[in-house]
């Protein structure tokens, strides 16, 4: 069986969005296509049809391959909760938490679990397309690496290295990663993609043959800037500093950008409507005043962040917003922020300890017990939708008594009494054009009726198809089958 990885320069090079589009081309060609990360660190995650979490990128490469979302797509996820401190996933499942001290000692015993995740993948498929994480240019971070050069070898996989000549330096970046790793990592590497490229490639080709002549490896491509990339969900939180939705469009949407925020791709559906302003807000920003909805997204800390949301001046905003007549929506942890308290006795997300919430829902959270891993399908606000839960801890209270979703015969959420605060443990929930359409049309502005699913399953083919066209994957696919 055939296998290809694809490593990066440095991080956000586009590695996830070109692995998702690589997927959705073989499968096209008529391949059995499987994806793969032996290592991710992100807290935008999702649930699989086995029951655990993966992070958000393999759940989109899963969509590009068109097969259910399984936990062996991404055996091992690192959800940071603080800056020293991660909760470790492996296999889907829930499994302590790493600190700076025991992270890398931790890590390299993770590689038989790693290991047995491909070799099942294997087992399927006519391709398994791999994703590095970071870069093996870290060569400090080298002893103990499952996540890139550490697997290529250890599974005998070849290596494409991507390189962003978007942010710059891009010939640097390739030639020098030549130069800074071992000989041995630095044989697997079999040639090279530029990506992100804005112009015509033709102003590009001394550089690419230069890099040829430095590196020793092969060209494979220049892959123009996608905008297809813009209809895809993201997972890494950092691009959201770079993220601008906002639009002449009457109906403002604010989302603030809290540290620990997670599964932000949940307010993405959103940017199909043209009669909505989505605007994130960022550091030293403040909640707009002309906002009419302030959606809370999740978070992987929310007593920390809701320490965050007081240090930023955000609660002050968000309760003005709330006098004015908006409405605010809170998903999973934003949910927990709406309320009284939250609750943390035993420290599973930091120190121990509680924090007084906003105060805008009559609800109580006490974080704890197992972690809720479930794809649910429910009703809310009279429209159907389906989801998926992912959280730890109850929240109760006198709002729980007007539920905001029914999953089933199981209520879901609270609403205030004045019915203008929100809040539910759903993720996914506004993929549902219909429940768009609902949460929408009482602020004033009805959805435009695109199919969320159906925009991404269209990018992916968009990016595909620029794939074909920009990149050697006749090549790729020979490299991968050896």
């Amino acid at each position: 069986m055939g296998a290809i990885m694809l490593q990066g320069t440095g991080s956000d090079v586009g590695k996830s969005v070109l692995v998702a589009g690589l997927c959705r081309a073989l499968v096209r060609r008529g391949y059995r296509v499987r994806p793969f990360k032996p290592q991710n660190m992100s807290n935008n995650a999702a649930v699989t049809a086995d029951g655990g979490e993966i992070g958000r990128a393999q759940a989109l490469q899963a969509v590009a391959c068109r097969v259910p979302l399984h936990t062996d797509m991404n055996p091992v996820l690192l959800k940071p909760q603080a800056d020293r401190t991660s909760q470790l996933i492996v296999h889907g499942r829930v499994r302590g938490t790493l600190g700076s001290v025991n992270f890398r000692a931790a890590r390299g015993e993770l590689l038989g679990a790693v290991l047995e995740s491909y070799a099942r993948l294997q087992a399927q498929c006519d391709i398994v397309v791999v994703e590095g994480a970071g870069s093996p240019a870290e060569i400090n971070l080298r002893a103990g690496d499952i996540a890139n050069m550490g697997f290529a070898r250890a599974a005998n996989v070849p290596v494409i290295l991507v390189g962003d000549i978007d942010r710059g330096g891009v010939i640097a970046a390739v030639v020098g990663t030549r130069t800074v790793i071992d000989p041995e990592d630095a044989a697997m590497i079999q040639g090279f993609l530029i990506n992100k490229f804005r112009g015509d490639p033709a102003l590009f080709m001394d550089g690419y043959a230069q890099i040829e002549m430095l590196s020793g490896w092969r060209g494979l491509g220049v892959v123009p800037w996608l905008d297809a990339v813009a209809r895809l969900p993201s997972e890494d939180a950092v691009v959201l500093e770079r993220r601008q939705f906002s639009v002449d469009a009457p109906l403002v949407v604010a989302c603030p950008v809290l540290p620990r925020i997670s599964n932000f791709d949940d307010v993405d559906p959103l940017k199909l409507e043209p009669g909505v302003d989505l605007r994130m807000v960022g550091p030293g920003q403040v909640i707009p005043a002309e906002a009419v909805l302030v959606i809370l997204p999740g978070s992987k800390a929310s007593v920390a962040d809701m320490r965050a949301m007081v240090a930023q001046g955000w609660d002050i905003d968000i309760r003005a917003h709330h006098r004015r007549g908006g409405a605010v929506l809170g998903i999973c942890g934003g949910y927990q922020m709406l309320g009284r308290t939250i609750a943390d006795a035993d420290g599973l997300e930091g120190p121990p300890g509680s924090v007084a919430g906003l105060g805008l829902l009559d609800v109580e959270t006490v974080l704890g017990g197992t972690k809720t891993l479930e794809a649910v399908r429910g009703r809310a606000l009279g429209a159907e939708f389906g989801g998926y839960e992912m959280h730890m801890g109850q929240t109760d209270g006198p709002d729980r008594a007007r539920p905001f979703a029914m999953l089933g015969d199981r209520p879901d959420g609270a609403i205030s009494r004045d019915g203008r605060v929100m809040g539910s443990y759903v993720h996914g929930l506004l993929a549902s054009t219909e429940l768009r359409d609902a949460l929408l049309q009482p602020l004033g502005s009805a959805s435009a009726g695109q199919d969320y699913d159906q925009s991404v399953e269209d990018a992916l083919d968009e990016v595909a198809a620029l794939l074909e066209t920009h990149a050697d994957v006749d090549a790729m696919i020979a490299l991968a089958m050896g």
